[in-house]
């Protein structure tokens, strides 16, 4: 439906087009060959005229035509001497309109009905002689409506010439658009790992397959890892469920009471881990927002065991919530690994503040740094929820994560620093 709307506009946009440019086209040629034909019957005129005034001569004192052998000449061209008819047939018709113009002893031209008058003087010494000739009209505007018909016949043949090609060339043109369609419907419900791969772009369609294979790609990795990170969300969420089952089950069978520290251990871990899904999914990337990075990392350690070593008031270009969503797991991540100590220090390298977050854990394999951020991977103590929520949060805030294989628990977090107002 869409791209029968589509070509309907396209097709309807041209026919609208090629109809004005018609129109306008007929306009122009109609005035122009009224011009050219207007100008023609005054030539005829003037010739007439001329033909006439070259035998008009002065004989014994009188005015006299030297030739004057045609009758249909008679009739198309009259000689006035003194204000008399001295040659010629006048019309009853226009009889009295010539009788003007001889009277008027000027050169000029009027129409009357069909015809074209025009009077010329001729320079006679002691005579006031006027030529008056007559051109008929219709033959001209025959000719004109004639014209002026051939030109609206072609005119609508080529409206319709370029609405029907029009018509052809996008249905052919958006065929490839209707086959995509159909084969991303096909795809949808049977094979969604499909791509179209039309190869090297010829076209700005094929640049639309290319462009849209590529999301299609990017789509299906996202959605692989959403399914990673929710077998990661689920494993790190019945572990601590576990555990709290099975200390009920053994106080059930046993007798005896459930030991509290057991118990808090592990509403404590299930909490850490739903405390971190809320953060991640409550980050908000702004631009233009800034934060005092001790301030939010006080807020991530929340009174656990960490030393910090800041300096005073360093900013940072993002705010609170994505700090506290970047580092809460991965300190979760070192006091679980740690054996002793977990430690967090600051300092600035350019235009970005970055941030280590150190254990005494025996860190991370070197043979596993390019993927202990993806959903589902964990090393041989396991790194826990926390490491993709953070690459997910830093990602979109413009935040830089790695880790560090250097014999203990390290990762760097490099933070955009916020501009200087220039």
């Amino acid at each position: 439906m869409a791209v029968t709307g589509l070509r309907g506009r396209i097709v309807a946009l041209t026919v609208l087009i090629a109809t004005a440019v018609v129109a306008i086209l007929v306009v122009l040629l109609h005035v122009l060959l009224s011009r050219v034909q207007d100008a023609d019957a005054h030539d005829l005129a003037r010739t007439r005229a001329e033909a006439v005034v070259a035998n008009v001569t002065v004989a014994g004192g009188r005015v006299v035509l030297t030739e004057n052998g045609s009758e249909a000449f008679d009739a198309v061209a009259w000689v006035y001497a003194d204000g008399r008819l001295i040659d010629g047939n006048v019309p009853t018709s226009v009889v009295d309109r010539v009788e003007q113009l001889a009277a008027s002893g000027t050169s000029q031209t009027v129409v009357v009905d069909n015809y074209l008058l025009y009077a010329q003087e001729v320079p006679i010494d002691g005579h006031h002689v006027i030529v008056i000739v007559r051109v008929d009209l219709t033959p001209y505007e025959t000719a004109e409506q004639l014209s002026l018909t051939l030109s609206l016949i072609l005119g609508g043949i080529a409206v319709l010439l370029a609405g029907g090609l029009a018509h052809l060339v996008v249905r052919r043109a958006l065929r490839v658009v209707r086959e995509m369609a159909a084969l991303a419907e096909d795809w949808s419900h049977h094979e969604p790992g499909r791509r179209f791969e039309l190869g090297v772009p010829r076209d700005e369609f094929g640049q639309l397959g290319r462009t849209l294979d590529h999301l299609l790609e990017r789509v299906e990795n996202a959605l692989a890892d959403e399914r990673r990170l929710t077998d990661e969300i689920a494993h790190e969420l019945r572990t601590p469920l576990t555990a709290l089952r099975g200390e009920a089950q053994l106080a059930q069978l046993s007798g005896e009471p459930v030991a509290p520290e057991a118990v808090l251990g592990e509403v404590d871990r299930l909490n850490a881990a739903i405390t971190t899904i809320l953060r991640a999914a409550r980050a908000r990337i702004d631009a233009g927002t800034q934060c005092d990075l001790s301030s939010a990392a006080r807020q991530a350690i929340a009174g656990r065991p960490v030393e910090v070593a800041f300096p005073a008031r360093l900013e940072v270009a993002v705010t609170t919530e994505v700090v506290v969503a970047l580092l809460s797991p991965l300190l979760e991540n070192g006091l679980r690994h740690a054996r002793s100590r977990v430690w967090i220090n600051a300092r600035t390298q350019g235009e970005t503040v970055v941030v280590d977050v150190l254990d005494d854990g025996p860190g991370f394999d070197p043979a596993e740094l390019d993927r202990v951020f993806d959903a589902g991977v964990t090393g041989v103590d396991g790194c826990g929820l926390g490491l993709p929520v953070v690459q997910r949060v830093a990602g979109p805030a413009g935040v830089r994560v790695r880790a560090i294989a250097d014999g203990r628990g390290h990762v760097e977090v490099t933070l955009p620093a916020p501009r200087t107002a220039t």
